[in-house]
C-alpha cells in the first residue's frame, strides 16, 4: 500500500474522514448502512471542521490576529477541543466557557492544548441546563476584553458551510444515491450544511435529525439530560424550518445502548451522539426500503465517555440493569 503524501500542518488533516460499510450492526435489515467516521479528525470530532472554518475565517477578515488575539467560546467539549487545537496552531489565546457537565477528560484535553477554562456553576433552570448561563458568561468576557472574538457556533454561517463538506465527501465516496442520512443535532451546523448541499445539488436524500429528549431545537417540552454532545437548551440560529425531513428524539439510555451495540457489532468506539444515531436508525428499520442506502454520521470518539457510557457501574447507577438491551440486539 502506498502511503498518503505528507500534509502541511495539523489543520490540513481536518476532513476527508473515511466512510465504512456497517455489515453487522443491523443484520436483519435489507437496507445498506455506512458510517462516516468523524472521530478520525485530528481533534477527535466533526467539530474540528467548524473550528477551522470559523477561526480561519476570522483571521482572513482581520478580526483575529495570530500571536495577539483571543478567542472566547462556550462548549461542552468537542468544539472546545477543536478550537483549542486551532488556536494552539495559530498562536491565539483561547478561553472556553464550560459547566459542571463538561467531563474531566475534555477539560484535560483542552488544557493540554493551552486553553483557559472558565466554568459557570449555576444552572439556568431546575432542569440543570447551563447553555444560557454559559452564553451570558461569554458576553461578560467579551465586554471585559473588547478585542476578543466569539465564533458563536450556534449562529455562525461558517459552521454550516464547513459541514457541507461531510455531505460532499459522502456523495463522492459512494457509487449509489444516498437515500437516508441520519444526523445528530446540537448547534445545527452539520445538519444545516448537509441540507444546503442537498438542496444545491438536487439530491433526493431524506435527512433525519436525531435530537435528544428534552432538547429545545425542534420544540416540545424540555427535560433533564445526562449525555452531552447533542440536543440544545435553546434553538440555534442555524436552525430553519425544513432543515430536516423527519426528526427522531432519543433518550440518554438510547445513547448508551446505541454506543454499546455499535462497539459490540462493529468494533467502533464512539461517543454519545453516535449512540443516539444508532438507536434512531434501529427505531426506523421497518421504514427503510429494501436496498436503500443509509448513512450514519458518527460525530466523535468514545474514549471521552469511558467514565460514563462505557462504565458498567455508572450505567447501572443511572439506568439500572440494562445490559440485556444491547446484548439481545447484538444477536438479532
Amino acid at each position: 500500500m502506498i502511503g498518503m503524501p505528507p500534509r502541511d500542518g495539523i489543520l490540513s488533516a481536518v476532513g476527508g474522514t473515511p466512510l465504512v460499510r456497517l455489515d453487522r450492526l443491523f443484520p436483519g435489515s435489507p437496507a445498506r448502512f455506512y458510517a462516516k467516521l468523524e472521530a478520525l479528525n485530528p481533534g477527535g470530532s466533526m467539530k474540528d471542521r467548524s473550528a477551522v472554518a470559523m477561526v480561519l475565517g476570522a483571521v482572513d477578515s482581520g478580526e483575529l490576529v495570530p500571536g495577539r488575539s483571543t478567542v472566547v467560546e462556550s462548549s461542552s467539549g468537542n468544539l472546545g477541543i477543536g478550537l483549542a487545537q486551532v488556536c494552539r496552531w495559530l498562536d491565539l489565546r483561547f478561553v472556553c466557557v464550560i459547566d459542571p457537565k463538561t467531563t474531566a477528560q475534555n477539560c484535560a484535553i483542552m488544557s493540554a492544548y493551552g486553553a483557559e477554562l472558565d466554568r459557570v456553576t449555576e444552572p439556568d433552570n431546575e432542569l440543570g441546563d447551563f447553555l444560557a448561563a454559559r452564553l451570558r458568561r461569554v458576553r461578560e468576557l467579551l465586554d471585559d476584553e473588547p478585542d476578543a472574538y466569539w465564533p458563536n457556533q450556534y449562529a455562525n454561517p461558517l459552521n454550516g458551510r464547513a459541514q457541507e463538506a461531510i455531505m460532499r465527501e459522502v456523495v463522492t465516496a459512494l457509487d449509489e444515491p444516498v437515500d437516508h442520512l441520519f444526523v445528530a443535532t446540537g448547534s445545527c451546523g452539520t445538519i444545516h450544511g448537509c441540507a444546503r448541499y442537498k438542496a444545491a445539488h438536487g439530491l433526493r436524500t431524506r435527512i433525519t435529525a436525531v435530537d435528544a429528549e428534552g432538547s429545545a431545537i425542534f420544540g416540545g417540552s424540555t427535560c433533564r439530560r445526562l449525555i452531552p454532545g447533542h440536543g440544545a437548551a435553546i434553538r440555534p440560529g442555524l436552525y430553519h424550518d425544513g432543515i430536516a425531513d423527519s426528526v427522531v428524539r432519543v433518550t440518554d439510555q438510547d445513547c448508551v445502548v446505541g454506543c454499546r451495540r455499535l462497539v459490540g457489532a462493529e468494533a467502533i468506539l464512539s461517543g454519545g451522539s453516535s449512540g443516539a444515531v444508532v438507536s434512531a436508525v434501529a427505531g426506523r428499520l421497518d421504514t427503510l426500503a429494501a436496498g436503500s442506502t443509509c448513512v450514519l454520521i458518527l460525530p466523535d470518539r468514545g474514549e471521552r465517555y469511558l467514565d460514563t457510557i462505557y462504565d458498567d457501574t455508572w450505567v447501572r447507577a443511572k439506568f439500572g440493569e440494562i445490559g440485556h438491551l444491547w446484548k439481545e440486539k447484538a444477536r438479532c
